[in-house]
């Protein structure tokens, strides 16, 4: 049987698409599974291809599948259902089947209103995939009643058998790094938490069941040897065990895997020892979900962290050169003025470099939906409507848009108001072992002022002036070839050629092979009509386009018109080749 698998577009365009482009973790398991069985299977990652009918219908309309497997989350429900309409209207007889997070939860729904969709997995989906893929292979209907964690229509009823037994041993599930390419991956499943707002109590319930360290770290390794060294680890909790994230540390260093990463957890499974190998390892940032600085309102979403353990947990993860990023939520129940003020005086205790704000969106699958629906008396036929979520504030008579725009901007107002003084008061641990890591952490954090997200932030002030400070913090640490081009390159643009050559000399000392070093040196030289000693920063690059444009450049200032016409003539050689 051929078998492809989608994860199919949302229904809202973003700003950032890299937050939605990469394909869940487990799609790929699923494949490999597959594979491993000997089936014939496909991927197709829908965010990056065409949303029309037409343009659906020209991808589906090549292939012969058997069955089509969706990978299903709220925001992309209405594109699986899309895609799934011009599936059946090319092949009638191809089973559609969803997955994922949200048709566990609306299985119901789903098989009620969208004939298209011919079955359900609720849960996790390697098994219970196979079993129904089996089923239908033998044209064994009868035996589908029998089989956990399907959902159907038994005589147009949908039904949904008992649920699956959750894989025990991850380490049994085909390593899909050995098949696929990807940066995001996951070492646990399920979360010692039980946030009223979180869907993945209930999906994978609060038990955390782990891959052992070997399998994770092989599983770097498989992409680390493709060329990949940027990864996402996505787990709810990944130092959940603190012993066995320092053995994939440890396996990460002796493997000599040189890699950058990030992670998320809870403030409170957050050690000094536990950070102090994460970021030997390559950990840059850790996510943690901060919720609110009310008390209060941590208590109503069932976050059960307290004020000391966000700011020991802050504390400890900067200190170590790791960009602590906090997640705030506003507009929940018995939200104020004044717990919204708390929020503030917590952000300004914890002093976080990066804060991500979200209006409380009530999910399938979480209690906060559950008394949603209850409160309203309604059904799940309200995602009938083409949205991808409900904002509680919406549910909450005391709650209006206006106190959701009022909220939102003191919140941003205060952050951005403090962010340099945050900058300002960074206090990295004195371990000298450590300070190459600290180089990277400031000349990084240099960046995002320079020319990354904080560039473009007006309400900061002098960016350009927070980034050289940053630039020259990184350098008195350790040689760092980032920092020294960064700085070298305010101080040109500021004109003050002085400092920036003396700068990029001493960069050009540690890293005397950097191309953009050397020719952002050989651009102060030429700014002083310094031609020949741009030069001798620039000839050895001549395999590069961008260098022989200068080269060819600085010949023609120095009337050089032999030597200038022999580099015309190689970079139109270059440019016909393309190489």
């Amino acid at each position: 049987m051929k078998i492809l698998l989608i994860y199919p577009y949302c229904l809202e365009s973003r700003v950032h698409a890299e937050n939605v482009e990469s394909m869940p973790i487990g799609i790929y398991y699923v494949a490999s599974f597959l594979k491993e069985k000997g089936y014939d299977v496909e991927i197709l990652n829908w965010q990056k291809l065409g949303r029309s009918p037409e343009e659906i219908r020209a991808v589906l309309v090549e292939r012969q599948y058997d069955i089509i497997g969706f990978s299903i989350l709220q925001a992309n429900r209405w594109g699986g259902i899309e895609i799934a309409r011009v599936a059946k209207q090319i092949t009638p007889d191809v089973k559609i089947v969803f997955g994922g997070i949200t048709p566990t939860f609306l299985w119901k729904h789903f098989l009620t209103h969208f004939s298209e969709i011919d079955y359900v997995v609720c849960g996790e989906g390697e098994y219970t995939f196979l079993r129904l893929i089996e089923c239908l292979e033998k044209e064994a209907f009868e035996k589908i009643s029998t089989l956990r964690g399907i959902a159907y229509r038994k005589r147009n009823t949908p039904v949904k058998n008992p649920d699956a037994e959750p894989v025990r041993d991850l380490d049994e599930l085909p390593n899909p790094a050995k098949y696929y390419t990807f940066e995001h991956l996951a070492l646990t499943r399920g979360c010692p938490g039980n946030c009223t707002f979180c869907g993945s109590p209930k999906y994978w319930g609060q038990r955390v069941r782990s891959h052992s360290a070997s399998y994770f770290v092989d599983q770097l390794e498989f992409q680390y040897k493709r060329g990949i060294t940027f990864f996402l680890i996505s787990d709810d909790t990944f130092t959940f065990k603190k012993e066995k994230v320092i053995e994939i540390c440890r396996q990460i260093l002796e493997r000599g895997l040189n890699i950058i990463w990030f992670a998320i957890s809870r403030v409170n499974f957050i050690t000094e020892e536990v950070v102090y190998w994460m970021r030997k390892a390559g950990c840059i940032q850790i996510s943690f979900g901060v919720e609110s600085g009310s008390p209060k309102i941590r208590n109503i979403l069932n976050k059960k962290t307290s004020n000391e353990q966000i700011t020991q947990a802050f504390r400890t993860t900067l200190s170590y050169g790791i960009l602590p990023r906090a997640y705030i939520i506003f507009g929940s129940p018995g939200e104020t003025r004044e717990t919204i003020q708390e929020s503030i005086d917590l952000i300004n205790e914890i002093k976080p470099i990066v804060v991500i704000f979200h209006v409380l969106v009530v999910f399938p699958g979480t209690a906060l939906y559950s008394d949603f629906k209850k409160k309203l008396n309604i059904s799940d036929d309200i995602w009938l409507k083409p949205i991808e979520d409900i904002m509680y504030f919406e549910t909450d008579g005391r709650l209006s848009l206006e106190d959701i725009k009022t909220y939102k901007n003191m919140l941003h107002a205060d952050f951005f108001k403090n962010l340099p003084s945050f900058v300002d008061e960074i206090d990295l641990v004195d371990k000298p072992e450590l300070y190459p890591m600290h180089a990277d952490f400031y000349s990084r954090l240099a960046l995002s002022f320079d020319y990354g997200e904080y560039s473009q932030v007006e309400a900061l002030g002098n960016r350009k002036k927070i980034a050289e400070k940053l630039y020259q913090k990184a350098i008195e640490y350790h040689p760092i070839s980032r920092a020294f081009l960064g700085l070298g390159m305010i101080l040109q643009k500021n004109r003050d050629f002085a400092k920036s050559i003396e700068t990029l000399s001493e960069g050009i000392k540690h890293f005397p092979d950097d191309e953009q070093i050397n020719l952002c040196q050989s651009i102060n030289y030429m700014n002083l009509g310094q031609y020949e000693k741009a030069l001798s920063f620039l000839l050895k690059f001549q395999e590069s386009k961008q260098i022989l444009s200068y080269i060819a450049t600085c010949y023609r200032e120095l009337n050089d018109r032999e030597n200038e016409a022999i580099i015309s003539k190689k970079i139109n050689s270059i440019t016909k080749t393309g190489v």
